[in-house]
């Protein structure tokens, strides 16, 4: 079953983005990716595991750096500290080497890490030291690259014309080298459009390589983000977010940590006043650019969360304010409650005195008029009924009265605190309180409890029977006073027919990777055939169970 979950979401992964015309859909997409983020990270870091574990240890000096310049390939944008780690490798076996391009190129790319990760006097070191007149006509791309990218970087952190200058010129310098036909010269072409203000032309030629180009390339999400900066520049809102938001899926399917298109997505819904989807892509693009360690994209994103937290801060204190009137209202309804509550117990005490003065009344009835004796049962009969019914709805009121007395308590005493708290301005402890999940997590321990016991009265048998079906030294034994544990109560919503692992971590509280690990373990654990093993849970207490 993992397997074919694995498989199901690469091919999910590998869908053509830009087949999607529509910017509601594009976003559809995009908040279920956000959603799935972790399981991309999850099937990148499953994949380059699995490329670690086919390493040899027979292999050559020279198979060794082609084995570490693959997994620097895999964590450049993805994590900067291991990527620094496999190149360093790399400098140490070219100098075993003694190969003076395979050293060049393993200074090249280290010198695009550190300036990334903010180590700027390291990386112009590095570069000032490889000599350009020496360097193989293979390696003269590398080398533009690495320049440029430095600038890139440097600028982010200290803005200045004659950088953007410098970016500029050794852009040029790299077109001179590369193969007009690759992705990376036509990229770089576009960028210098973009910089000289040809914006219809740098369109033109995007739109034409975003039907073209290949979605696994690590150009694909620079596309559209430079079609979202051409439209940003020329105030084109829809276009914008429509763009940026195509990219920023693209590097989330892929794992793509060093990227800019959340940070500017973030900053088109702070502009058209969806602050809480601004924060959220905020918090995302932080996010990725302290777990890749991209330090100049953090700089970069400083400016824009102070901005967007700001409104977001303000938008929740607004919420607050409804929070309280949510409060109040509570306050006024609880009032009403208690004042249906004593209506109902006078109208109970009403009703039982009319059934005494009724009970006296055939009493003398009986007494006074003996000839009327078959009457006078067919009374006793009606008040033994009735005396019945009374009874009834007295076990009945006790219940109500136990319910509605514990949550009236409950609703008073949240009142009071809040009250006294707000009474005293104290709003700070105020919004701890509301902010604390002690009382929920207390009623959804009532509720776990309170659904073991129902359950095991329906399938009293169940934690002996689900104990058959597992191998004996993987059966599970319950902690005292443990009626099921989280494992038993997954088991048990299936048994119940509730399938979905959406919904038992929704019920649950865990995340769908949890419930997805805990039914993959208990089928490994299965002393039946894997695949049966749920249909067989479902088969639980068919025969033994009376209902």
């Amino acid at each position: 079953m993992k397997k074919y979950l694995s498989f199901l979401l690469i091919v999910l992964v590998n869908l053509p983005v830009y087949s999607l015309d529509s910017t509601d859909a594009i976003l559809a997409q995009l908040d279920n990716a956000l959603k799935n983020k972790e399981r991309y990270v999850q099937l990148k870091e499953e994949r380059i595991l699995n490329f670690k574990k086919i390493k040899s240890d027979n292999l050559t000096k020279e198979q060794e750096y082609n084995f570490n310049k693959t997994l620097y390939t895999e964590y450049l944008k993805f994590n900067s500290d291991s990527a620094i780690h496999y190149v360093k490798k790399n400098l140490k076996l070219a100098d075993e080497l003694q190969n003076k391009d395979l050293k060049d190129l393993a200074n090249l790319e280290l010198v695009t890490l550190y300036s990334s990760s903010g180590k700027y006097r390291e990386s112009e070191a590095i570069l000032k030291a490889i000599n350009k007149n020496q360097l193989s006509k293979e390696l003269l791309p590398e080398y533009y690259e690495a320049y440029r990218e430095f600038y890139e970087h440097y600028v982010a952190n200290s803005y200045d014309p004659k950088y953007i200058k410098q970016i500029a010129m050794y852009r040029d310098s790299l077109l001179t080298v590369l193969n007009p036909e690759t992705l990376k010269y036509k990229i770089n072409v576009i960028q210098r459009n973009i910089h000289h203000k040809q914006f219809g032309i740098a369109q033109k030629k995007l739109m034409r390589l975003l039907g073209t180009a290949n979605q696994d390339d690590t150009q694909y999400a620079m596309i559209g983000y430079l079609l979202g900066s051409i439209y940003e520049t020329t105030h084109q809102l829809e276009l914008r977010k429509k763009y940026y938001a195509l990219s920023a899926l693209s590097d989330i399917k892929h794992s793509i940590k060093d990227n800019a298109s959340l940070q500017e997505l973030a900053l088109v819904f702070y502009e058209i006043g969806d602050v809480d989807m601004a924060y959220r892509l905020t918090q995302s693009a932080i996010a990725d650019a302290l777990f890749c360690n991209v330090q100049f994209r953090t700089l970069q994103m400083s400016e824009v969360y102070s901005i967007i937290n700001t409104a977001y801060l303000e938008r929740e204190a607004k919420r607050k304010m409804q929070l309280q009137m949510y409060l109040l209202c509570i306050s006024i309804l609880t009032a009403f409650l208690i004042v249906a509550v004593i209506y109902v117990y006078k109208q109970m005490k009403k009703v039982s005195r009319i059934r005494g003065e009724l009970f006296i009344t055939s009493q003398k009835l009986a007494e006074l008029n003996k000839d009327i004796t078959e009457t006078n049962s067919q009374l006793q009969e009606r008040n033994a009924q009735l005396s019945e019914s009374n009874h009834i709805k007295e076990e009945y009121i006790a219940h109500f009265f136990n319910l509605c007395s514990t949550y009236i308590n409950k609703l008073e005493n949240y009142r009071i605190i809040l009250n006294k708290k707000a009474t005293a301005k104290q709003f700070d402890e105020i919004y701890k309180i509301l902010k604390s999940t002690t009382l929920v997590d207390n009623e959804l321990e009532e509720l776990y409890k309170n659904f073991d016991i129902i359950f095991l009265n329906l399938y009293p048998t169940f934690v002996k029977d689900f104990n058959a079906l597992l191998i004996t030294e993987e059966q599970i034994v319950l902690k005292q006073g443990e009626l099921l544990n989280t494992e038993l109560r997954i088991f048990a919503l299936i048994r119940l027919g509730i399938t979905d692992s959406v919904k038992i971590a929704a019920f649950l509280r865990y995340s769908l990777s949890t419930i997805y690990n805990y039914r993959t373990r208990a089928r490994n654990k299965a002393a039946v055939s894997r695949n049966d093993f749920e249909e067989m849970v479902m088969k639980i207490g068919l025969i033994t169970l009376k209902i």
